[in-house]
């Protein structure tokens, strides 16, 4: 029974890091013994990066171990194998995503969650447990092998979502018509998740948590507003 949490941000306006979902994250690696596996791929600085994750875990309960840590191939995957959870932070999603296959932590990771072992994710994090990450808002500042990311969802994400402000003279795109450019030629839904909203996944129930809505695009059809505590179980029916 896969068990997700995704997270658009890290770091809400006016809050600390993770400061809006500690409640959340805390619930949700309750099973993993006090002991969860950072991934810190998706920024260059590593080791800043799990020290800044170890003490705000720590501040709940949560002690950390970094996968950057281990040396080797052979190493990453047997972390992520014995790991009772795992966190997966924001940053360059490319990055990310190309350090995932160059571990080759990939099929690991699935098949732990498919196990049952909770999974989370915030931003860069979140869109890397989609079918693929071409709804993410990053620069290509590196080329991964694919674009293919986890899949532990049938759907996309883009984080960070952001409505264009009613009075902007700004011509270029909008997050809306970007990802109708994806459907024109991809199929899986997006979830545009604003900062502040997050989904929770347990078994086959998908619930939008958090303090602001979201917005559901699929194919053909006009975007959705959901606001949280919303089901969106329908996602899950998608067949990549």
């Amino acid at each position: 029974m896969r068990r997700l949490l995704l997270v658009s941000n890290s770091t809400l306006h006016g809050s600390g890091y993770l400061d809006h979902c500690e409640a959340a994250l805390r619930r949700h690696f309750e099973s993993a013994q006090g002991r969860i596996l950072f991934v810190p791929y998706a920024l260059h600085d590593r080791d800043a990066y799990a020290a800044k994750v170890r003490a705000r875990f720590v501040a709940m309960g949560i002690a950390v171990d970094s996968l950057h840590e281990s040396k080797s191939i052979a190493a990453a995957r047997a972390a992520v194998e014995h790991a009772q959870g795992v966190f997966i932070g924001g940053g360059n999603t490319f990055s990310l995503l190309t350090a995932l296959y160059e571990f080759d932590v990939l099929s690991a990771i699935r098949a732990r969650v498919a196990s049952g072992m909770p999974y989370a994710g915030s931003s860069a994090g979140s869109n890397v447990a989609c079918i693929t990450i071409k709804t993410t808002n990053d620069m290509p500042i590196v080329h991964p092998p694919s674009f293919d990311a986890l899949a532990l969802v049938p759907f996309n994400i883009n984080a960070h979502y952001q409505d264009p402000p009613p009075d902007s003279t700004h011509m270029g795109e909008t997050r809306e018509q970007r990802i109708r450019e994806f459907h024109e030629m991809n199929e899986p839904p997006v979830v545009g998740l604003r900062e502040g909203s997050l989904l929770e996944i347990d078994g086959d129930h998908v619930t939008l948590r958090g303090s602001t809505c979201a917005r559901v695009f699929q194919k053909g059809r006009a975007p959705e507003e959901f606001a949280p505590g919303a089901s969106l179980d329908f996602l899950l029916a998608h067949r990549p």
